[in-house]
């Protein structure tokens, strides 16, 4: 276990440097961008972002019976994640009508269809988990 810790502490090092000395190649004002950019993703995250999770969360606890909490933060998890997937697409219907193959589908749909398959599993999951609970056999 020794090993496979220090092969990832070496990885990510070198990883990191990697990263860092293709910052150092960029010109200042391209920096400056990253840092902006670096920076305002951190305020959205701390300001907006990580309070309504948490706000959402104490909700779904107040609501939610405890045996669902898990399942209800995995699907919220899966949710969120499709959704920051998703937000590139879910505006731009024909942003580009000179070719109609670049978005070519009905992402709205695929999403809400997503998201109801993510939905759904949770509630088998929970279902699955109270008949495991009960002795009942699969």
């Amino acid at each position: 276990m020794t090993a496979v810790r220090v092969l990832l502490l070496l990885a990510g090092l070198w990883l990191g440097w990697y990263g860092l000395s293709l910052l150092l190649d960029l010109s200042t004002p391209a920096l400056l961008s990253v840092a902006v950019w670096f920076t305002s993703g951190i305020l959205l995250h701390d300001a907006v972002f990580a309070p309504l999770c948490a706000a959402v969360g104490i909700a779904a606890r107040r609501i939610l019976p405890r045996a669902w909490w898990a399942a209800g933060a995995c699907g919220a998890v899966c949710t969120v994640a499709l959704v920051l997937i998703a937000a590139p697409v879910l505006r731009r219907g024909h942003a580009m009508p000179d070719n109609p193959t670049v978005l070519d589908r009905d992402y709205v749909a695929g999403f809400i269809v997503a998201v109801v398959i993510v939905w759904a599993l949770v509630v088998l999951a929970e279902i699955m988990r109270r008949r495991i609970d009960k002795g009942t056999p699969r």
